[in-house]
């Protein structure tokens, strides 16, 4: 990745006191991350009215409002032409979405790259349930043979007690919040393989994990060859238990990775599959994660001490 810039922000705001203000705050961090990387996004013909940046911006906004439909986006976006007028028909703004869903998570990085938090080398690791089909409608549904042609598959919840059709996303997410890597992977695929695959692509971290993650050999590999090391929870039938006080530390920074999976599903609505395709799923997915990203960054530039309060920004009546 080349260089990345600092960027500039709205110039006549430190607050964000209504939506035209948040509007304003993710267009601007947006158009100045867009410059940056647009080459590597270069297409022919000429430059769209509604320009890949409005585009973007829309999207991250609308997923940050929880509108997880395409339709309920647009729509919105119709009865606010003061701030987005351009906006594209629905099959256009869902194409040139679609195109852009690297861009989302390249986005995603980038600011990664430019937040201070990021560097926190004490991590949690864990999974939530992305399912893309109601579990009784997979045996007669041809839409069920596609799904499974691009890795869905039947995988159990332990922490819920259920049985769900699609994938799990896997998170590496800091004590502060932020969500440094994430891979999806098919449902039946245990925490611990993917967890060890994910974590292959750091170093030099200490990341806690719960019992699922629980491999004396795994956690011997990630520690010799990449620096990293892994803390699970032992299961009740290990000869060496935590003391009592390691286990409260542990879940006291664990709950950190479940405000963040609750972010993602209450307000984010990434359980919740409204597309039709995998490539539709890993461009909302992206979008999501890269919109929560967005307002964390934002937090930080208005050099708020509780990062994780995201909801405020979105809905600033809330605050």
């Amino acid at each position: 990745m080349s260089e990345v810039k600092t960027i500039s922000t709205p110039e006549d705001g430190t607050m964000i006191t209504d939506f035209e203000d948040f509007c304003t705050w993710v267009f601007v961090i947006v158009d100045d991350l867009w410059q940056q990387i647009a080459p590597q996004f270069r297409r022919p013909g000429p430059a769209p009215i509604c320009s890949d940046s409005e585009l973007i911006a829309m999207a991250l906004i609308g997923e940050a409002l929880g509108m997880d439909s395409e339709r309920e986006m647009l729509a919105f976006w119709r009865e606010h032409r003061d701030l987005f007028p351009h906006i594209p028909s629905q099959s256009r703004f869902n194409r040139r979405r679609r195109n852009l869903w690297q861009a989302f998570n390249l986005i995603r990085r980038v600011m990664l790259q430019l937040l201070d938090i990021a560097q926190d080398a004490y991590c949690v690791i864990d999974s939530l349930p992305v399912p893309v089909m109601q579990f009784y409608l997979v045996p007669s549904s041809p839409a069920a043979v596609e799904w499974r042609i691009r890795g869905a598959a039947f995988g159990k919840v332990p922490s819920r007690k259920e049985t769900i059709f699609g994938y799990k996303l896997h998170l590496l997410v800091t004590f502060g919040g932020l969500i440094l890597d994430f891979v999806l992977a098919p449902a039946n695929a245990t925490d611990l393989q993917v967890g060890e695959e994910l974590l292959q692509q750091h170093s030099h971290l200490i990341v806690l994990a719960d019992k699922g993650y629980v491999s004396a050999p795994a956690a011997e590999r990630l520690w010799e060859r990449r620096y990293i090391r892994l803390l699970a929870i032992p299961r009740q039938n290990q000869k060496h238990q935590w003391s009592p006080g390691l286990k409260h530390l542990v879940s006291h920074f664990r709950q950190i990775v479940e405000t963040v999976n609750h972010q993602l599903a209450d307000q984010f609505h990434i359980e919740r599959n409204r597309a039709h395709s995998f490539w539709g799923l890993a461009t909302r997915l992206h979008t999501k994660l890269a919109a929560h990203t967005l307002l964390i960054y934002i937090n930080r530039l208005l050099g708020k001490p509780d990062w994780l309060q995201i909801k405020s920004l979105a809905f600033p009546q809330l605050a």
